[in-house]
């Protein structure tokens, strides 16, 4: 099972998430949600970098698989941090639209920190 987990600030604002396991809802190389989870995940943090116009701290572990943690950086300016934000949302919409269709494969939850 692939599990996700969204952290907001104080303010309501995604400042981190994490993106970890396996879908395994079909044969390797033909797994659509493991497709879905990664084409949404690389598409974001990538135009965090090109729309936002800064790097997000980025963790993998490639040796295990299946494993994406993403946070945005503290001293991004306003216009910076809403862009962020606004794909860090929508990344999360996405996420739960895949959750809903496959509640046996993927598992998306939101902290909020106090």
């Amino acid at each position: 099972m692939i599990k996700s987990s969204f952290k907001r600030n104080g303010s309501g604002q995604i400042v981190s998430f994490e993106v970890s396991g396996h879908a395994e809802s079909g044969p390797y190389g033909s797994d659509i949600v493991c497709a879905a989870v990664s084409a949404l995940t690389i598409s974001t943090v990538n135009g965090i970098d090109a729309l936002a116009g800064f790097e997000p701290i980025v963790e993998t572990n490639d040796d295990e698989g299946g494993y994406l943690y993403v946070e945005v950086i503290s001293n991004a300016n306003q216009e910076q941090t809403n862009i962020a934000q606004i794909l860090l949302e929508n990344l999360l919409l996405g996420l739960q639209a895949v959750e809903q269709e496959n509640l046996e494969f993927i598992q998306v939850k939101t902290i909020n920190e106090k």
